[in-house]
């Protein structure tokens, strides 16, 4: 239950254990226009260039900036968290102007400070943002976001990684033009592979670049004679074949539940384990409707040791919650309720662990509540 990689359905596991065969091989590129279809559900599009790149999330990223991002351009970068920051050094690495827009950690991407910034740099040509952002467990308004990219002209990127399949993501619905997520997270596959979806819009900027993509392993242009609509497969790599039978079961059961249905669960057992934990006296630093469901970052109790509490549930109860990163580090922990490890079991067992542990510790909660509230959201 930490912010990833979540818990692998047994499914997923089993299809990973599948005996290995080409990547050129007839029925694997069956499984590929399957996998292609289904990322294309999971992401709501009809975008053609629709894939997962080989190699993780921050691979997808890179995927993003790298093809949409020529030297001298100037792009809008939106941090509220960790990986905002990752988005900035990604631009500069292209030899890119960032212009940042600032919030504070904890709080979701401010839309008036995005659409200042875009007024005050017309010649920008891309705005990126994180919707989920894993360090702080904050939710942007994505649709709002992408609609000021369109009506200044620019191309949105957008980091979904914590977000696709936990949360409602809707890449037409919002227009968005780049977006990556990870597999690791809600989709519960193993980690290693990085959904990403592509507008045509952004395919003809891609395609009309000055300069050549600095990355040959992630230049769409080369990656689209292989995963491309309608292409005969070009050998360009040699794709994780058995990492890709992982993910098309994780899609099939994503599939199976159906994309509303696995939204309403999450957003229930974050209701629940949130009831548990303001019952104990633990909050929460997003605030309310702001909160990603998928991704609880919580206030430690003052005095409390918060690394040794980490410990003592992995070691006592074999749980894992997460530590915070960056300024959050030793203030919060962060729970994850993601994919498969999204149920009503492992949000009693996180309570009960963790009101036991801070027992034993002393700590300044109130004990024999939370597990009485988490159920009342059920009932």
């Amino acid at each position: 239950m930490g912010p990833g990689p979540s818990d692998v359905s047994p499914r997923v596991l089993e299809a990973l254990s599948r005996p290995t065969i080409g990547h050129l091989d007839p029925r694997f590129v069956e499984m590929m226009e399957e996998v292609k279809g289904m990322l294309q559900y999971a992401f709501q599009t009809k975008n053609a260039m629709t894939m997962p790149v080989s190699a993780p999330g921050s691979a997808g990223m890179e995927s993003c900036f790298a093809n949409l991002v020529e030297a001298g351009d100037k792009v809008i970068v939106c941090q509220n968290g960790v990986f905002g920051g990752r988005m900035k050094e990604n631009v500069i690495r292209c030899g890119a102007e960032a212009i940042m827009v600032e919030d504070e950690w904890g709080t979701v991407v401010d839309p008036a400070k995005v659409e200042e910034a875009l007024e005050a740099n017309p010649d920008a040509s891309i705005l990126a943002f994180v919707h989920a952002e894993t360090s702080t467990g904050a939710q942007s308004d994505a649709a709002t976001l992408c609609k000021l990219a369109q009506d200044h002209g620019c191309l949105s990127i957008v980091d979904a990684v914590t977000s696709l399949g936990g949360t409602p993501v809707k890449v037409d619905e919002w227009g968005a033009d780049a977006i990556y997520s990870g597999t690791q997270k809600c989709l519960s596959c193993v980690p290693g592979l990085s959904p990403v979806s592509f507008s045509d819009r952004a395919l003809e900027v891609i395609r009309n670049r000055k300069s050549p993509v600095q990355s040959w392993f992630l230049d769409l242009n080369l990656v689209m004679g292989y995963w491309g609509s309608g292409a005969q497969r070009t050998y360009h790599h040699t794709a994780p074949v058995n990492s890709l039978y992982a993910l098309h079961e994780s899609l099939r059961i994503l599939q199976e539940e159906g994309l509303e249905n696995a939204w309403a669960r999450h957003e229930k057992n974050h209701l629940a384990l949130k009831a548990g934990l303001e019952a104990m006296g633990i909050g929460f630093i997003v605030k309310e409707g702001d909160c990603l469901p998928q991704l609880n970052a919580v206030t430690v109790p003052e005095g409390v040791d918060e690394a040794a509490v980490r410990k003592a549930l992995l070691e006592d109860f074999n749980l894992e919650i997460g530590a915070g990163l960056g300024a959050l580090a030793g203030k919060v922990w962060r729970i994850g309720l993601m994919g498969h490890a999204s149920n009503q079991k492992n949000v009693m067992l996180c309570l009960s662990a963790l009101e036991a542990v801070l027992g034993q510790m002393k700590a300044p909660i109130t004990k024999g509540v939370a597990l009485d509230a988490a159920m009342a959201v059920y009932a």
